[in-house]
């Protein structure tokens, strides 16, 4: 058994930037255990290739959900990455930070150190922004973020006109002075290959003597010595390992595996421990509890214009464009499915916005087995609105099923439990009908396909969005921060409560969602983690 001074499980969005800053002064050794593979495959590094790997297992735990009564009664398709660089490896690239009124919400929850004027600084020192550094962004760091402004699809400027036309203002930078309005989307990417953690942080760190990164390594319980982690076991081509850890054990596994990690160790719910036969080692009832999720839904139409159906579906299409790809890294398939998008209230009344907006210039409504069919869209010009929600109030838990650290856990997402939940959805559907419905789109519209023009009570459109609404993979918060062990599974400085040794750092610990996608502020969330780490281990 070696000894390391930190061992992190998990190599995804939190636990690469740990592993890269824990290990930059070449004082600590670090060992880094990743129950996937390399993350060298072109698919992945690809940005549009991640319709690929949507479903491809040799990089995806492909979890699935218990069917949901909230979703009528689906039992939806939970990708999350199993390689370097974790989800951030198949993600759809989109860069949000998240909105100050979140960050500040954290704080005042009795959560020091983590408002948004705390965070800021962090944000501006790990990102190089292809727009230019100011007042809100950040030029330098490890991870790359590309301005598509001038690389999107012709359509996208007509979304940008409808919504604007519709009410919405145009916003130049979703991670600037304001959320609201319309705009292009950022990426994580450069020079045309995708910007993983992985390839941003943990490659870097992977040159240094001081860092051993085991891949196919799956963690199946963390050791204790009394209330001390001081280890892990692991299982590693057929092969029962363990490894010592002299300062601290970090689980960065996500928000299934790390509740699925302390629940198989011995901590969370008492009665379901006891209900699969392991011991207790520290009961703590929030482990797995307290799931929140973005959901999504998208609106389709037929257009009278080209979209990206006409260059991705023929053969011919796709080697023009993958030609293109290759020679040059550029064109559709360098970008994210997401050009633009936006956010937006469904109620004047409320003091930020609740929805975000995604708009994409091809469609795929004819389902194709085995991927998920962005390169293979419709042979029809189609394009699509989507839409998710930004904080619901719906809760969720994830949960084992049994002992064996090969079992999925058991995943109850709730969606849609809450009225207010549903309430919202229904305005935000109609005002995506208010966008169609401007000048710039109408114009160009043959039909409304999905969900189709024969939808329009209230109680169709409800039962509509319950059908086709899906996770837009953004869950979080089942290993909750706060400073009360009754209600928090972490303090505010990221360690277990009740526990020594052991912190949990990625974005299972966030207090509640944010306003946006989670990936920016998970790799922040490794950052700050890493920083509060690195204070107490001189």
């Amino acid at each position: 058994m070696q000894t390391y001074d930190f061992i992190i499980v998990g190599s995804g969005s939190a636990g690469s930037v740990v592993a890269e800053r824990l290990s930059a002064s070449g004082r600590f050794s670090v060992l880094v255990l990743e129950a996937g593979g390399s993350d060298r495959r072109f698919y992945v590094q690809m940005p549009l290739g991640y319709g690929k790997t949507f479903f491809d297992p040799a990089v995806n735990w492909n979890y699935k959900a218990e069917p949901d009564p909230g979703l009528a009664g689906s039992a939806d398709h939970w990708p999350r990455g199993k390689l370097l660089g974790g989800s951030s490896s198949i993600n759809a690239m989109v860069y949000i930070r998240g909105a100050r009124e979140d960050f500040d919400a954290w704080a005042a929850a009795g959560n020091p150190g983590w408002s948004y004027a705390d965070l800021l600084p962090s944000f501006k020192a790990l990102e190089d922004n292809e727009a230019g550094a100011d007042k809100w962004r950040g030029v330098g760091g490890p991870l790359h973020i590309t301005d598509c402004s001038n690389a999107v699809h012709p359509l996208t400027k007509r979304y940008l006109v409808a919504a604007q036309q519709a009410g919405l203002p145009f916003n130049p930078d979703f991670n600037g002075a304001s959320q609201e309005g319309v705009g292009i989307y950022q990426i994580t990417t450069r020079n045309g290959r995708r910007m993983s953690a992985a390839r941003a942080f943990l490659r870097p760190a992977m040159k240094r003597r001081n860092v051993r990164v085991e891949t196919n390594a799956l963690a199946t319980k963390l050791l204790f010595e009394g209330k001390r982690a001081v280890g892990v076991e692991y299982e590693q081509n057929g092969e029962t390992r363990t490894a010592r850890a002299g300062r601290e054990v970090i689980v960065s596994s996500g928000s299934i595996n790390s509740p699925q990690l302390l629940q198989l160790s011995g901590v969370g719910p008492s009665a379901l421990l006891g209900s699969v036969g392991i011991p207790v080692i520290q009961a703590n009832e929030n482990v797995g509890a307290n799931l929140q999720d973005h959901v999504g839904i998208n609106y389709t139409f037929k257009g009278r214009l080209p979209t990206l159906n006409q260059v991705l579906r023929p053969w011919w299409g796709k080697l023009r464009v993958g030609m293109q790809y290759i020679l040059t890294r550029s064109g559709p398939l360098s970008l994210s499915m997401n050009n633009a998008g936006g956010f937006f209230r469904t109620d004047p009344a409320l003091a930020r916005p609740n929805m975000q907006l995604y708009f994409q210039a091809f469609s795929t409504v004819i389902p194709k087995n085995g991927e998920r069919p962005i390169l293979t869209p419709d042979p029809w010009p189609g394009f699509s609105i989507g839409l998710s929600n930004c904080r619901p109030s719906s809760r969720g838990e994830i949960m084992i099923r049994s002992k064996d650290p090969r079992d999925h856990p058991r995943i109850t997402a709730n969606a849609y439990s809450t009225n207010h939940d549903v309430d919202e959805m229904l305005a935000a559907v109609k005002f995506v009908r208010t966008i169609a419905s401007m000048p710039a789109m109408a114009e160009i519209i043959e039909e409304e396909v999905l969900p189709g023009p024969s939808i329009k009570s209230d109680a169709d459109l409800v039962q509509d969005f319950r059908k086709r609404s899906g996770t837009v993979y953004h869950p979080v918060s089942t290993c909750r921060m706060g400073p009360d062990a009754s209600r928090a599974v972490v303090d505010p400085r990221l360690k277990v409560h009740g526990l020594q040794g052991v912190r949990i750092i990625d974005a299972s610990i966030f207090p509640d969602n944010i306003t946006g996608n989670t990936n920016a502020a998970s790799i922040l969330t490794g950052w700050k983690g890493a920083d509060l780490v690195l204070e107490e281990h001189k």
